[in-house]
């Protein structure tokens, strides 16, 4: 599939800076965005007819993480034009066309479980007292597709340890929004809604293991998973999950969204590995987004064995994938 190619932005359609920083979130100003652009220093999506649909908010104070890796991001049109996000359709420009429709302020993230902290957080509240970093990592998806993308987040540890983990919590499970008046691809029956997934506890304190609210130093566009989603860089990009409003610290195993769907082909961890090939393909080389060949060797883990690999020592990864 053909990347769609912005055309130039009139300066008629560019919005005046004091109405996209009036918002902490994305301002409509019209229909669903398609196309993504950069200019005037403001980052924008363009709905029907071409008009400014909203602006994303420059997010302060963010600083780059060492933990990044050296290898160039995709573009912003790229990375907004070409997403898996079932809430708005199971085809790769649907999100694009269809993520305007959610409202994503105000937002509450609900923590419960064994914590000692459980409470409805605004994400201000969840986040906010943890440095905000930009990680540039490796995404890949199961359909042997990968990019990369420059994340603006904080770890997930740092949130998990503020709502006090309590001992016997042996894994973290996350909740998607569930709303079908704003995402029309939840009136369909592809999968059980709402969206769920899990990460081993160890999982979920790695450093690499971040909760991400921006990328290119702004807020999300709806389409990669505003407000706040997660972001595991050495699995398949399905375990990420977007437009989280639970987190749930458990016991036993939690159930996942394409688990659920597809045992076969979905297993719980999910780990990048092109050894063990998805049923209906390889998964020994990859297709980089923008590029037209599948002629990318798969790396171990993403490219991260180094520093995940000890997570699973003594585990057999053909029988747990």
């Amino acid at each position: 599939m053909l990347i769609r190619k912005p055309s130039d932005i009139k300066e008629s359609e560019i919005t005046p800076e004091h109405v996209y920083r009036s918002r902490r979130q994305f301002l409509r100003l019209g229909a669903a965005g398609t196309v993504g652009a950069i200019a005037g220093g403001a980052v924008w999506l363009r709905g029907g007819g071409g008009q400014p649909a909203f602006a994303q908010e420059q997010l302060p104070n963010v600083v780059k993480s060492p933990l990044s890796t050296s290898a160039e991001p995709n573009s912003f049109e790229q990375l907004t034009t070409y997403n898996n996000f079932y809430e708005f359709g199971t085809g790769k420009e649907d999100p694009s066309e269809n993520a305007h429709a959610l409202t994503v302020e105000p937002w509450t993230v609900k923590v419960d479980g064994l914590v000692g902290k459980p409470a409805d957080y605004s994400i201000d509240d969840l986040i906010k007292p943890s440095r905000l970093e930009e990680r540039i990592y490796r995404l890949r998806c199961v359909e042997a597709w990968s990019a990369v993308v420059p994340w603006v987040g904080v770890p997930l540890a740092a949130v998990l340890n503020r709502i006090e983990p309590d001992s016997r919590a042996n894994y973290v499970a996350f909740t998607t929004l569930y709303r079908p008046s704003e995402m029309r691809g939840q009136r369909s029956s592809v999968l059980e809604w709402p969206y769920v997934e899990g990460l081993r506890m160890d999982e979920a304190m790695h450093p690499l293991t971040i909760l991400a609210v921006g990328m290119y130093g702004r807020s999300l566009p709806n389409q990669n998973g505003a407000p706040i989603r997660l972001v595991v860089p050495w699995k398949y990009g399905f375990k990420s999950i977007k437009s989280i409003v639970g987190i749930s610290l458990v016991e036993d195993e939690p159930p996942t969204s394409w688990n659920i769907a597809n045992a076969r082909e979905y297993g719980f961890y999910s780990n990048v590995n092109p050894e063990v090939d998805h049923p209906r393909w390889s998964q020994a080389t990859e297709r980089p987004l923008g590029g037209f060949f599948k002629n990318k060797p798969t790396q171990m883990f993403n490219g991260y064995a180094d520093q995940v690999a000890h997570l699973y020592e003594g585990m057999d990864l053909r029988k747990y994938y």
